[in-house]
């Protein structure tokens, strides 16, 4: 196992994230000692979707309006279809998520969670995946798509679903652990 503790790791995230893509690499990063913060639009709390349905809430560490991508080693951006079109929809989110990039640190998105990618215009000539329902959208956007269960591209870390999250938090904590890709193009 990695050790993690000096390191802080933001997951941004709104109200319809799928739960269980928030709440395992949470605690994978956790149990490997990182600074885990939930980052959303608004403070409070944040509901989670299972099964079809509205599922637990989340309590919500930082509002966008209260952190820097500064104060981070690496972001998380959970999937669920509600959750990414809504934060896709911020600039200020888009603009988070970019500034990640551009300073090359490890991003992780899984299942839909990719989507907010598109929007802040990182995914041209990267190799990722997803959820099979968005892979045209990422391809349309210059993206290199696989169908596999984890696809790792200069600390960018993607997964198709929750099914995948074990090999995601792998790579995850593997990503976090090596810290910024002076390789990785905006």
């Amino acid at each position: 196992m990695k050790d993690l503790k000096n390191r802080k790791v933001a997951i941004l995230s709104t109200d319809g994230f799928e739960e269980s893509e928030l709440t395992s690499p949470k605690n994978a990063l956790e149990e490997s000692g990182a600074t885990v913060h939930v980052i959303s639009l608004e403070e409070g709390r944040i509901r989670g979707w299972k099964d079809g349905n509205w599922s637990l809430d989340i309590g919500v560490d930082h509002t966008l309006d209260a952190v820097y991508e500064d104060d981070y080693d690496a972001l998380v951006l959970p999937g669920g279809v509600i959750n990414p079109d809504k934060l896709r929809r911020s600039e200020k989110a888009v603009a988070f998520v970019r500034s990640f990039f551009r300073n090359h640190k490890p991003v992780a998105a899984i299942c839909h969670g990719p989507q907010i990618l598109i929007d802040a215009d990182v995914v041209g000539g990267r190799k990722l995946t997803s959820f099979h329902s968005i892979k045209k959208d990422l391809e349309n956007a210059g993206a290199k798509w696989f169908d596999e269960e984890v696809v790792v591209d200069q600390g960018l870390v993607t997964s198709r679903s929750p099914n995948d999250l074990p090999a995601f938090n792998r790579k995850l904590v593997e990503e976090v652990y090596e810290g910024r890709h002076a390789n990785q193009t905006l």
